[in-house]
């Protein structure tokens, strides 16, 4: 059914395959919707979110309402008539009134295996807790967030020391393919819609600043796990010798080894290997506030490091 009528909400880069995909399929995609322009950058130079840089490159209608509940963009929506709604990564709680207006409904790609990790930050969570699978789940959207009932899911293997980065755009492409699958099967009437287990389910809240500061006294395990999930985006923070620095791209070595937290035990091309509580932490490459991110091999060039420093806790 390539005649079918798409609404397609989306924002970030996450939402990009997606929504590429589905414009390839040849579906008819009556308008994307995204969120606003907004000031970014330390310019604060107002920009497009990248939904709707793509969709404009692909010629298609572009709907960018402050807030998604008002009666106005919600009539605008009944107006155009849509077979299906497809969200991925938009960014609003959407109201029933909204979802219900297709005679499909409304579906949702979630970076999880739902019910695990409903929430903002799925595939930080997913890191962070050193889980060895994640996955896509595609689900009918309901009101309560990311527990609507499952239409397809698909598990990812997380890769030794992967990036939070990494993740994101592996589970980008498996979003878009699961999203074509799901889009044929509802067309056809072939999916089998199963509940989701609320007792089951766990949560992935938005990341805070807070959260970001390593802590030396734990191990090496989870410092890891931490520095990861937060790369790229916010970076893991630590401060030594009074300067505050982002860290990134780590690994565990000697998870046996009993520490001196946060104690620089060996500086070399590789990067830094500091101890933990037990086990050692390599970091390959840092950021100073308002500078770019560089290997720890440039970085001690102009700030001298040596075995014994400790960062702070």
């Amino acid at each position: 059914m390539r005649d079918l009528k798409i609404v397609f909400m989306g924002t970030p880069e996450f939402s990009l395959p997606s929504l590429k995909a589905i414009f390839e399929k040849g579906y008819e995609i009556l308008a994307v919707v995204t969120q606003p322009d907004r000031p970014k950058g330390r310019g604060r130079k107002v920009q497009p979110p990248p939904v709707k840089v793509l969709a404009e490159e692909l010629g298609l209608p572009v709907i960018q309402p402050e807030d998604a509940s008002e009666k106005d963009f919600i009539e605008k929506i009944r107006s155009l008539k849509p077979d299906l709604i497809v969200v991925v990564a938009y960014g609003q709680i959407l109201k029933k009134e909204l979802l219900e207006i297709p005679h499909l409904g409304a579906i949702n790609a979630h970076p999880s295996l739902l019910p695990k990790y409903r929430g903002a930050s799925p595939i930080q969570w997913a890191i962070m807790n050193n889980e060895s699978e994640t996955g896509v789940t595609i689900i009918r959207m309901t009101e309560k967030m990311d527990a609507g009932p499952i239409l397809l899911q698909k598990k990812l293997p997380i890769l030794p020391d992967e990036s939070a980065g990494s993740l994101h755009d592996r589970l980008s492409v498996l979003s878009a393919s699961l999203l074509i699958d799901a889009i044929e099967g509802l067309s056809e009437g072939k999916i089998k819609e199963i509940p989701q287990d609320d007792k089951k389910a766990t949560y992935a809240p938005k990341i805070k600043k807070e959260m970001t500061r390593i802590v030396w006294n734990e191990d090496a395990k989870k410092i890891s796990a931490k520095i990861r999930a937060f790369d790229p985006f916010p970076g893991a923070l630590s401060r030594i010798k009074g300067k505050e620095i982002k860290l990134f791209s780590s690994s565990v070595l000697r998870e046996d080894l009993e520490g001196d937290p946060g104690r620089i035990f060996r500086i070399d091309k590789e990067g830094l290997f500091v101890e933990a509580k037990k086990g050692i932490v390599l970091i390959r490459e840092v950021q100073v506030s308002g500078r770019r991110r560089i290997k720890v091999s440039e970085f001690i060039k102009g700030f001298p490091l040596k075995e014994g420093d400790r960062f702070d806790e």
